[in-house]
């Protein structure tokens, strides 16, 4: 299957990914999509575009309602991985999507925040142009406040070592004053945008790690890995222990501070 990334605009990711660390550890962004799901409401005989779609556990639910799907990631590893499933998935950068008026639907859960700002409009246009007209956009992303004590903690840990870890993940956590403004300048109507705090329980790894440092080597290894392995393991241990009166209670279970912004829009 040819691939689809824009040779002539490399796409350099704040995140990289190992599938099998994510599916031991972040199968709960699948597990937890039951809302944004429910909006989506997949018909059967419908055409779908799952847009940042990863190891593809959630497109093959989507896919057992009948709906006719189609991924997409920018990860290699991931587009493998979900291709394993017997999905048929594309690989290319959400900004860079090549389908004109093609889908009756594009859904996406846990991937637009992970393209910095500036990549945004360009991604909602298009994803604007994927839809057939009339079609319906259905996502939930981090939000404004997201992870925002974990951030702040690897924001003081990084900065010892010259990284502003905000600026290096690359991620954008909108609010939906801000969102709305994004997708009503792409040609979408909003039909709902709201944040939805969601504290989420975290697990240990298979490795025996504490949960949230299994949390910080899956979903900020693009980060940590900028380091050298002595100054990484040190950040991780700095980071750890000051989050640990925040988001770990007295049992000692760890538990990250999720804040979603879930939507619905439709292409006028």
């Amino acid at each position: 299957m040819p691939e689809l990334i824009a040779p002539s605009a490399p796409h350099t990711l704040g995140q990289t990914w190992n599938t099998a660390a994510y599916a031991a550890s972040g199968r709960f962004v699948a597990d937890l999509a039951t809302a944004v799901v429910s909006l989506l409401a997949p018909q059967a005989g419908e055409e779908i575009l799952d847009v940042g779609c990863g190891d593809g556990a959630l497109t093959e639910k989507l896919a057992a309602t009948g709906a006719i799907l189609t991924g997409v990631d920018a990860s290699p590893a991931m587009v493998k991985a979900a291709r394993a499933r017997g999905l048929h998935v594309d690989l290319c950068p959400a900004e860079f999507l090549p389908y004109s008026s093609q889908f009756d639907a594009v859904f996406s859960n846990a991937a637009l925040h992970w393209l910095a700002e500036e990549k945004q409009p360009a991604a909602l246009t298009a994803i604007h142009r994927a839809l057939r007209p009339g079609g319906r956009f259905v996502a939930e992303m981090g939000g404004q406040a997201n992870i925002a004590a974990i951030r702040v903690a690897l924001q003081t840990t990084l900065a010892r070592h010259g990284i502003d870890a905000e600026s290096a993940a690359a991620s954008f956590y909108p609010s939906p004053a801000t969102y709305s403004t994004l997708l009503e300048a792409t040609g979408f109507t909003v039909h709902s945008i709201e944040l939805v705090p969601r504290p989420t329980p975290l697990s240990a790894g298979p490795d025996g790690k504490d949960a949230m440092t299994t949390w910080l080597t899956t979903f900020r290894n693009g980060v940590l890995d900028r380091l050298a392995p002595a100054d990484r393991a040190q950040v991780l241990a700095d980071t750890v222990a000051l989050l640990e009166p925040v988001l770990r209670d007295h049992q000692g279970n760890w538990c990250a501070d999720y804040v979603r912004l879930r939507f619905q829009a439709t292409r006028a």
